[in-house]
């Protein structure tokens, strides 16, 4: 299991203003994502090396930040351009690719077939915010080690909040990060 990941908790450290009294509760998720990501990445016949583990990270630390930073439901255009400007800014360009990849696929709705990492990840927030229950090939030992790890510390109550906000807001678009 990972428990330390500098560049995951760099990343949430220097928004831990924005994410206020979320922060415990949104950097859990981000390493019960990265967790389930590695693994789910190593049962693919990907190596975790440094480069993996830097991508995992940022796209981790990033790819539902701009529900805080911007304070919207539709956050996938700011969490995007927030990991761009970071990793342009701290000399990782060649991980943007990817990185901007799995932010914007992470919540489609079928299998994305184009590349393995970004599937691992999709799945790996699925099994997340399912809090397991789509938790595919995951070993069930595992999933219950990272959750009893990193709590949900009221994650997906805050998700809740927010999605019953937009849905007020936004009564025909109550679900902007959705793909198909």
């Amino acid at each position: 299991m990972l428990t330390s990941l500098p560049l995951l908790d760099d990343v949430l450290d220097h928004h831990a203003g924005q994410l206020g009294r979320d922060f415990t509760a949104y950097r859990n998720h981000t390493y019960r994502v990265a967790n389930f990501c590695c693994v789910l990445a190593e049962r693919e016949g990907r190596h975790v090396d440094e480069w993996l583990l830097r991508t995992i990270s940022v796209a981790a630390a990033f790819h539902d930040l701009g529900i805080w930073t911007e304070g919207t439901w539709d956050y996938l255009p700011p969490s995007r351009r927030r990991a761009h400007d970071w990793l342009q800014a701290h000399g990782h360009p060649h991980c943007h690719a990817h990185v901007d990849e799995m932010i914007v696929q992470h919540h489609k709705l079928s299998p994305y077939h184009d590349d393995t990492l970004v599937e691992a990840f999709r799945r790996a927030d699925l099994a997340d915010v399912s809090r397991g229950l789509l938790a595919s090939n995951i070993p069930r030992a595992f999933l219950s080690e990272v959750f009893a790890h990193y709590p949900n510390a009221g994650f997906h109550r805050r998700l809740v909040h927010f999605s019953c906000r937009h849905l007020l807001r936004h009564p025909l678009n109550p679900m902007p990060m959705m793909r198909l």
